[in-house]
C-alpha cells in the first residue's frame, strides 16, 4: 500500500528550495543525490544567518523591526516560502477563529482531524449534544461535541484484537480514514481506539509478556506521561527498564552506549523498544535505522507517533521498517478543541505475543446525535415507559386486591417514579447496580449504532483533507523554514549593558539545522543570568494569547569538557514532579525545565514573530513585576509569576 507521498518521499525532495539567487548561490548543476543534498543543507544554513538581519543583536524590544518588515526579509531570503500560500488561503478560510481570535497556538503537534469552518456548519445545521449520563465522556466539548463522543469500552487489549468487537459504521469510517493517513494495511495491521496515548502504552505494557521478554529499553530525552505509565505497569511484572542517553549539547542520541544496550548477550526474547522518530520537545530527529537495528537484534518495536505532524507518516522510512506496535493520537480542532483520542496498531504476525490482561482505556466511539433525534427518542421512551408503568400498576392491583391500602399506594407510587428516572428498569425484579447500568449502556450505544446508520455513515475529516492537499514536501519546507527562523531569531536577542554578553534566550538541542523537527526547547534568563521559571514564562505567554507548553528533558550525558555546565544547568527534583524536600527519601531526577513551542502546517510567521516580539519583552528587567502589578490592578484573581 504505497501513496503518491510515499514516492515523493523516496526522492530527493528539497533540491528545488536552495536556489538564492540574490546570495549568488546556487546548486551544482552535475552532483549526485548525495553531494545535492549536502549542498542544499549548506545553502540553507548560509541563507538562515541572513533570515533576520545578518550579525543582528537585539537589546531592546522596542528596537525590533515591524512584523511587515521581518516578513519581507523573510520572504527574500526564502522566495520559495510562497509557494506555501496554500496553508494561509486554508487557515483563512477554515480556522478564521484562529485570526478572530487573536490566537497563536504553539502548543499542538500532531494530527488535527476536522476544521473549525466544518464545527461551525455543522453545528448551525444541525446542533448536537450529549448522548445519555451512561455513557462517561472522556472529554468536555460544552453543548458542542462535534460528530462523535467517546465513551470507554470493557475488554482487554488481548481479546479486542484476537476476537474483535461491534464496530459502528462511524467507527469503520474513522479507522479506515486513519489506516490511509498513515499508509498502513489492514492486512498488515489491527487498530484500537484508546482513550489517549497514555492509555494505549498501558493497554500494551499491561498485554505485553516481560516475564518472558524481560527489557522494556525506551528512547526520549523528556520526561513523557505516558512512558512514565508504562515503566509502572512494566515493573510490576519484573521488566529491567533502560533509556538511551542524549549528548550534551547538541542532544543527539549517545551513539557510543545505545547500540550496546540493543545488541545484549541473548539474541531472543530481548524485549520492548520504544522509540519516537523525533523529541516533542527539542524537535530533534532519530534516525529509521534505531528500529532497524532494535528488529535485527530481536526486540519488539513500538513507534510513538504521537510528536509526528501530518503527513510524517506516509514517509519511505515506515513503509520500510514496520514497526511491531505502532501508537498516534488525534485532536478534534486545531486552535479550538484539543479533546481526541489515541490509536494503537497492532501487527497482525505478533498479535499472539499479547496476553490477556484486566487493563481499561479501550475507547468506543459513539455519534452524537442531534436535538431532534434526542427529542423523538425521548418521547418514545416515555410513551413506552408509560405503557409499561401501567401493565406493572395492574398486575400489582391484581395481587394484592382489597387489601392494598394508602401505605401500599404509595409505596407504588414511589417505584413508578423510579422506573421513570430509569427507564428500562423492571420495578418488580431489578437488577444489582452494576447491572442496570450496563444494560442501559448496551441499550445506548444499540441505539447509537443505529443513529449512525441514519446519517453518521460518511464522515468528513477535513483536517486530514488538508494535510493531504498539501502534500509532504510543502508542509516539510514550510515548517522548516518558520521553525529555523524563530530559532534565529529568539538567539538574536541580548541583554543591553552585559558585562559577558548574557543572550535572553538558550536553545536546548538542535540551533539552526536543514533537518530537524518542528519543535524548539528553550528558556529565557534575567539580566544577572538567572532562569526564569517555565511555569511563569508560559502563564506570562498565555495572558498575550501565545498558547505555549513546558516539560522537563533528562537523561542527558555530560562528557567531562562540560563538567562545569553539567553542574551550573542540572535541576533535582522528585519523580513527582516536585521540589527536593530535606529527609524525604524518593529517587530523584535530574534535567532541565524548558519552555518548548511547535509549529504545524497552520502556523503561519506572524504567529512566530509574536513569540519573537514576546520573548524580546524580557529585556526589560522590570517585565515581569509589571506584569503581575498589571494583572492586579485589572481586578483578576491574584495569580503568582
Amino acid at each position: 500500500m504505497h501513496s503518491s507521498c510515499t514516492r515523493e518521499a523516496s526522492q530527493v525532495c528539497f533540491h528545488n528550495l536552495c536556489q538564492l539567487p540574490f546570495l549568488g548561490l546556487t546548486q551544482p548543476e552535475n552532483s549526485t543525490s548525495i553531494t545535492s543534498a549536502a549542498a542544499s543543507r549548506h545553502v540553507f544554513e548560509v541563507a538562515m544567518a541572513s533570515s533576520i538581519y545578518p550579525n543582528s543583536q537585539f537589546t531592546n524590544h522596542e528596537s525590533l523591526p515591524s512584523l511587515q518588515e521581518s516578513f519581507s526579509n523573510f520572504t527574500k531570503v526564502f522566495p520559495q516560502y510562497s509557494q506555501t500560500d496554500l496553508a494561509d488561503k486554508i487557515r483563512e478560510q477554515e480556522y478564521y477563529h484562529l485570526s478572530q481570535a487573536n490566537h497563536v497556538c504553539l502548543d499542538y503537534i500532531g494530527h488535527g482531524l476536522f476544521s473549525y469552518s466544518q464545527q461551525r456548519s455543522h453545528f448551525q445545521a444541525a446542533p448536537v449534544a450529549s448522548t445519555s449520563s451512561f455513557l462517561p465522556s472522556l472529554h468536555s466539548s460544552g453543548l458542542e461535541p462535534l460528530f462523535f463522543d467517546i465513551s470507554h469500552k470493557a475488554a482487554s487489549l488481548h481479546s479486542q484484537i484476537q476476537y474483535g468487537g461491534q464496530e459502528s459504521e462511524l467507527e469503520y469510517n474513522i479507522q479506515k480514514r486513519i489506516m490511509a493517513l498513515m499508509n498502513l494495511s489492514e492486512d498488515d495491521y489491527t487498530m484500537v481506539f484508546t482513550a489517549n496515548q497514555s492509555s494505549a502504552f498501558k493497554l500494551l505494557a499491561d498485554s505485553y509478556p516481560f516475564q518472558s521478554n524481560q527489557n522494556l529499553l525506551t528512547v526520549y530525552d523528556y520526561e513523557n506521561e505516558a512512558v512514565k505509565i508504562m515503566l509502572e505497569s512494566s515493573k510490576n511484572k519484573g521488566a529491567k527498564v533502560m533509556s538511551a542517553e542524549f549528548s550534551w549539547p547538541s542532544l543527539r542520541i549517545q551513539s557510543g552506549k545505545l547500540p550496546k544496550k540493543v545488541r545484549r548477550k541473548r539474541k531472543n526474547k530481548k524485549g520492548l523498544f520504544v522509540f519516537p522518530l523525533q523529541s516533542r520537545m527539542t524537535g530533534a530527529r532519530y534516525s529509521y535505522l534505531w528500529m532497524s537495528m532494535a528488529q535485527e537484534n530481536g526486540w519488539h518495536v513500538l513507534l510513538d507517533a504521537c510528536c509526528l505532524g501530518p503527513k510524517d507518516m506516509e514517509t519511505l522510512g515506515l513503509s520500510l521498517f514496520k514497526p511491531d506496535f505502532l501508537v498516534c493520537s488525534f485532536f478534534k480542532i486545531f486552535g479550538e478543541n484539543p479533546s481526541g483520542f489515541g490509536c494503537l496498531f497492532v501487527k497482525k504476525s505478533v498479535s499472539s505475543v499479547l496476553k490477556d490482561s484486566t487493563s481499561t482505556g479501550i475507547a468506543r466511539l459513539a455519534p452524537a446525535r442531534r436535538p431532534s433525534q434526542i427529542s423523538e427518542e425521548s418521547a418514545n421512551d416515555d410513551t413506552e415507559i408509560e405503557e409499561k408503568a401501567k401493565q406493572e400498576l395492574h398486575d400489582d392491583d391484581s395481587l394484592q386486591g382489597s387489601s392494598s391500602g394508602p401505605l401500599s399506594r404509595q409505596q407504588t407510587s414511589e417505584e413508578t417514579y423510579e422506573l421513570q428516572g430509569t427507564k428500562e428498569i423492571s420495578v418488580k425484579h431489578k437488577a444489582p447496580e452494576i447491572e442496570e447500568s450496563a444494560a442501559t449502556f448496551e441499550s445506548s450505544q444499540s441505539k447509537i449504532i443505529a443513529s449512525s446508520r441514519n446519517g453518521y455513515s460518511h464522515l468528513e475529516c477535513r483536517g486530514l483533507d488538508h494535510a493531504d492537499s498539501l502534500g509532504l514536501i510543502l508542509i516539510s519546507a514550510r515548517g522548516r523554514h518558520l521553525i529555523n527562523w524563530l530559532v534565529n531569531a529568539l538567539a538574536s536577542l541580548q541583554h543591553p549593558h552585559s558585562e559577558n554578553g548574557h543572550p535572553l534566550v538558550r536553545i536546548y538541542g538542535p540551533k539552526v539545522k536543514f533537518v530537524r523537527g518542528p519543535a524548539v526547547a528553550f528558556n529565557i534568563f534575567d539580566w544577572k543570568g538567572e532562569k526564569i521559571d517555565p511555569a511563569i514564562v508560559q502563564k506570562l505567554a498565555d495572558r498575550n494569547n501565545i498558547s505555549l507548553s513546558y516539560g522537563f528533558l533528562h537523561h542527558i550525558w555530560f562528557s567531562d569538557e562540560y563538567e562545569q555546565e553539567r553542574v551550573q544547568i542540572l535541576e533535582t527534583r522528585t519523580s513527582e514532579g516536585g521540589k527536593v524536600l530535606n529527609g524525604k527519601r524518593e529517587k530523584l531526577h535530574s534535567g532541565i525545565s524548558v519552555v518548548t513551542a511547535a509549529v504545524g502546517f497552520l502556523t503561519n510567521f506572524e504567529d512566530i514573530y509574536r513569540l519573537w516580539e514576546f520573548a524580546s519583552r524580557f529585556l526589560d528587567a522590570d517585565f515581569v513585576e509589571k506584569e503581575r502589578w498589571r494583572y492586579t490592578a485589572l481586578n483578576q484573581m491574584t495569580i503568582e509569576v
